[in-house]
């Protein structure tokens, strides 16, 4: 068994389909949109065949609060610690936050966590 894919919600679909292929090498499909439903989406492929499915609808505008129920961010490793270190100054210097790291943590990761253009949690991991 694995997980063929995870699906988030977002404001700005063009803008996080750049985000994704920019950042994380994705490969976007072809844009779907069902226009009874109001929805709209990309399907993002990554290197390692790992699919992210960003999704934009009518009605879907505001984001919950910072700390809820349910996901919690999304990790990608990236390889080497190196990569870890190189991908999050990159991420910083193109404006997006920095929430912590790079730092190993108590359970052994070397890892940084970074905010999306939405705020979304990304964590960076060898």
């Amino acid at each position: 068994m694995r997980i063929e894919h995870v699906a988030i919600w977002v404001s700005n679909l063009e803008s996080m389909k750049e985000f994704y292929e920019t950042y994380f090498k994705g490969k976007a499909n072809q844009k779907y949109h069902n226009k009874e439903k109001g929805v709209e989406s990309y399907f993002l492929r990554f290197e390692s065949g790992t699919r992210l499915e960003i999704m934009r609808r009518i009605g879907i505008n505001e984001k919950n609060s910072d700390e809820m129920l349910g996901w919690a961010h999304i990790a990608f490793s990236l390889g080497s610690k190196e990569a870890v270190d190189e991908l999050t100054t990159k991420l910083k210097m193109d404006g997006y936050k920095l929430v912590n790291g790079p730092r190993t943590t108590g359970d052994g990761y070397y890892e940084s966590v970074i905010e999306d253009s939405e705020g979304n949690l990304i964590e960076l991991t060898v």
